[in-house]
């Protein structure tokens, strides 16, 4: 019922008591009449406050995301600033007086900002009653550091990245994207990064030549020299005299091919797995390969944000596409084995999200054991499948700049726990810019903080 109707149906009884015969009942309606149109006074008086209330912590939730961008750097005196400022831009209800902000960021207990508002709405029919005003209170928390961030960056440093600046837009998105990550950081260890640049190989770094997770048989029949005779390979190297002596290891370059048997993947499938390398299980190993194109050595997981910048600014296009093996270190990056170390355990007071964001602008075309793309992509969507099983979220680019067809395997392997494959987490890019605009989504999508209360 309307309060016009509510005021006429008081009015025809107002008139209706005129009539009667008692006055006793005149008095006490009139009496009665007091408190009724108190309390409808009330009602539409906490209506329009209960409406200021909803459009002031619309406007504190505003304030509280933006503020919690640059809330670490303010002192509490800009911070102060900063959020009424803000507030005042965004807020637009001119009824409310008496309003204050205070934003209180706070790193004990979990880092947190709240900020909280007050303010007044003068009443229209409360003031009768003695009550000239009602208060309203809101608070909105943002909270960092219940979720925890490793993610491994796999990214194409193939000869065809050379072409429409694409190598060039990789670099600036990557870095980009790794200042994003690096500011959405309160303290050490919220946000993990590992890089691992691929071509056909991946290079796990020279200076590791005396590990022993790494399989030298291939790389000591094809890599030394033969007496008395210049050959290129063991195998050239036979008959009368002759001596195959293998290069020392320190003159590798670091670059590694797919694990497996030389001749073929093995039973194990450690091409698409993160099995701890064993030396009793040769397939296991990291193969050694003198690939001449190799590219920048890869990073384990650390927040080494200037490290990470200047192997990114040294990245350079050369060779062939293998998709499957950057996938598969990178997966490994976030587990530990070979190359990289056991990553720190995870605190059970946060919870922490696993990613790999694969980026590629070629189909496959080159492993250890095939140069057909069906093939390599038949291994490849096994480890796809292995890494959506794990719950690792999967953001699979293809930068398409030549008119290459749209990658199934691409499309298939995106996925997030829960949803495989996740057509939300992949990217089709026509043009080098679009690399830029794609990774700061998905970096927003990964270092954005909610509203928590």
């Amino acid at each position: 019922m309307t309060i016009k109707h509510l005021s006429e149906k008081l009015s025809r009884a107002l008139h209706s008591f005129g009539s009667a015969d008692s006055g006793n009942v005149l008095i006490t309606f009139t009496l009665a009449l007091l408190p009724i149109m108190g309390v409808v006074g009330a009602a539409v008086d906490y209506s329009r406050a209960n409406s200021d209330k909803a459009a002031m912590q619309a406007a504190i939730d505003a304030t509280a995301l933006w503020l919690s961008k640059n809330a670490a750097t303010l002192t509490a005196a800009q911070l102060n600033q900063n959020a009424t400022n803000h507030f005042n831009a965004v807020f637009t209800r001119t009824d409310v007086t008496n309003i204050a902000v205070t934003p209180t960021y706070t790193t004990s207990g979990g880092t947190q900002l709240v900020v909280t508002g007050t303010g007044s709405v003068p009443t229209k029919f409360m003031g009768l009653m003695g009550f000239s005003s009602l208060a309203i209170n809101v608070s909105s928390t943002v909270k960092w550091g219940n979720t925890r961030l490793r993610v491994a960056l796999v990214l194409d440093n193939t000869g065809s990245m050379a072409d429409s600046g694409k190598i060039t837009a990789l670099q600036t998105a990557t870095n980009n994207l790794l200042t994003q990550l690096k500011n959405a950081v309160v303290n050490n260890g919220d946000v993990y990064v590992s890089i691992i640049p691929f071509v056909k190989d991946v290079n796990v770094d020279p200076a590791n030549y005396n590990q022993n997770w790494i399989d030298w048989t291939d790389w000591d029949s094809n890599n030394g020299t033969c007496s008395r005779h210049r050959y290129t390979t063991k195998s050239s190297c036979t008959g009368a005299g002759k001596t195959w002596t293998a290069a020392n290891h320190n003159t590798w370059n670091g670059c590694v091919s797919d694990r497996g048997n030389s001749t073929g993947p093995n039973t194990g499938n450690y091409d698409t797995n993160v099995v701890v390398p064993n030396t009793a299980v040769t397939a296991t190993l990291l193969p050694a390969e003198q690939y001449s194109p190799c590219p920048q050595a890869l990073m384990a997981l650390s927040y080494n944000w200037s490290r990470m910048t200047t192997l990114v600014n040294n990245m350079s296009p050369g060779g062939n596409t293998n998709q499957a093996i950057g996938l598969a270190l990178g997966w490994m990056s976030l587990v530990g084995g070979g190359p990289f170390p056991t990553p720190p355990a995870m605190d059970p007071n946060y919870k922490y999200q696993q990613v790999i964001i694969l980026l590629t602008d070629g189909l496959n075309t080159q492993d250890r054991w095939y140069t057909d793309q069906s093939s390599i992509d038949a291994r490849q969507k096994m480890t796809c499948d292995n890494v959506n099983a794990a719950n690792i979220t999967l953001y699979t680019i293809q930068v398409d700049t030549g008119g290459d067809p749209t990658s199934t395997l691409l499309q298939n392997c995106a996925g997030s726990p829960g949803k495989y494959p996740d057509s939300s987490k992949f990217f089709l890019l026509t043009s080098s810019s679009a690399i830029v605009t794609t990774f700061n989504q998905i970096g927003t999508a990964l270092s954005n903080l909610r509203v928590a209360k």
